[in-house]
């Protein structure tokens, strides 16, 4: 896999086409997959238009749903049209329901009629019920058919349809009569009837069904697919295990931060992941420039706060020694709490609405490490500068500024979560910021109070 991904970067570095279209239509679809993961947006757009039809189909089902929506923002609007009405029906509503508005009226309006009413169908019913997610691209034959009939059928039809493994019997008003395996299909006599192999008792679910229900009836009896009905208990739909597989995914996550009390974060927070990542050069620059911009104005404002206090620095110079210790330790203690803040919130740890318990649990933390690491520095300035008042200096500045720091180092996320904006990107230059200055004053007020007899 590495050696392909090599490969492929080595051709998109000396724009040779003609070696990565022969590298990518000898891939496996796994490979394809991984690799355009890791490449840019201008670089996906490459590799994908080199793939052949039937391939880049396959693919694009399989891609992450943002990645769907960069690639169709590369495509001509002929090509948008081609790739939404080549799609299953299922795969097509699935990305539909995640593009603007105005952008779904249009391109549903492009399909062809009778790929229309099968969007139209699907879209019709309410979200994460099992008349949304299924696909109508399913087998269904007759009762009066013979096994040799039937498997002529499968054999005309097979191409089209999203599973030929499970097969469905109905009547001529689609009333849903049976259900068979392709493996029971073909064991069978030729000359059989399909109403005496196959099973009356019928797993089914109906559209309204939710989608997490109908996972879970997937996974629990370890079936491929499962027939979706209406009222009238007409055969409308399938829902396949592949299906089943990505909603219970994507309902666990759901449950977690649900818990949490965080019910949108799990998409909005994929979406700034996926432009930190994968994004373009201004879109990262949106983000992160802004807080770096912030950590320069604090480092500036720090010099300020050291340059006010020039005299107690020439007049002692041990007290520049633990500056550093001092801004470090600080540093690290608000890091780890923006850390566990930020783990705990993703993985349900901590509850929104309880936020100043949490808060308060972490600044104890804090001063609990703060006087423990302040003492042992404490002594250590004290031993070794021969100035017990600068022992007592540095290690209060250290209790005071890791106590400061941890409770930041939750306080700060949390309020930059509630305002909607990008944590991962600016929790850390503020804390940064905010430690850094608070920290040095701390420590030479503290020095000016213990040592002023020295300045």
């Amino acid at each position: 896999m590495e050696n392909f991904k090599r490969s492929i970067w080595t051709h998109l570095d000396n724009k040779d086409m003609d070696a990565l279209k022969k590298l990518v239509s000898q891939a496996e679809t796994i490979e394809i997959l991984d690799v355009m993961r890791e490449l840019s947006v201008e670089e996906q757009a490459i590799v994908y238009r080199l793939l052949s039809k039937d391939k880049a189909l396959i693919v694009f089902e399989q891609l992450d749903l943002y990645l769907q929506q960069t690639l169709l923002a590369s495509f001509t609007e002929e090509k948008v049209i081609e790739m939404i009405s080549e799609l299953a029906p299922d795969d097509r509503v699935r990305l539909l329901d995640e593009l603007p508005a105005k952008v779904t009226k249009k391109l549903v309006a492009s399909l062809s009629p009778e790929e229309r009413k099968e969007t139209a169908l699907l879209m019709g019913y309410e979200d994460e019920t099992a008349g949304r997610i299924m696909t109508t691209e399913y087998v269904r034959l007759k009762r009066d058919y013979t096994a040799a009939e039937a498997v002529e059928k499968l054999r005309t039809h097979a191409q089209d349809k999203e599973t030929i493994y499970t097969i469905y019997i109905t009547d001529d008003s689609r009333k849903l009569e049976g259900v068979l395996s392709l493996k029971e299909l073909v064991m069978a006599s030729p000359e059989q009837k399909l109403e005496e192999i196959m099973h009356k008792k019928i797993i089914k679910v109906s559209t309204g069904t939710d989608q997490e229900e109908v996972a879970r009836t997937l996974q629990e009896l370890d079936l491929l697919a499962l027939p979706v009905v209406d009222k009238e208990n007409r055969l409308v739909g399938i829902i396949t295990f592949d299906d089943a597989m990505d909603i219970l995914e994507e309902e666990t996550t759901e449950d977690i931060f649900n818990k949490a009390g965080l019910a949108d974060l799990n998409s909005r927070e994929s979406d700034r992941s996926e432009r930190l990542v994968n994004g373009s050069l201004f879109q990262i620059w949106k983000v992160r420039l802004p807080f770096l911009v912030i950590t320069m104005i604090g480092g500036l404002m720090a010099g300020v706060v050291i340059e006010a206090f020039e005299e107690a620095l020439e007049a002692i110079a041990a007290v520049a020694i633990f500056i550093p210790v001092i801004m470090d330790m600080g540093g690290n203690a608000g890091t780890q709490s923006s850390t566990i803040f930020a783990r705990g919130l993703i993985l349900g740890n901590i509850n929104t609405k309880k936020f100043m318990r949490h808060l308060g649990k972490e600044t104890i933390v804090g001063l609990s490490m703060g006087v423990l690491v302040g003492i042992a520095t404490g002594v250590i300035a004290s031993t070794w500068q021969g100035l017990p008042e600068l022992g007592i200096a540095v290690g209060l500045a250290l209790a005071i500024t890791m106590t400061l720091a941890t409770t930041l180092g939750f306080f700060i996320p949390f309020v930059l979560f509630k305002l909607g904006i990008d944590q991962a990107a600016g929790a850390d230059p503020i804390i940064t910021t905010i430690k850094d200055i608070s920290g040095l004053l701390i420590y030479f007020i503290l020095v000016t109070q213990f040592l002023g007899y020295l300045l």
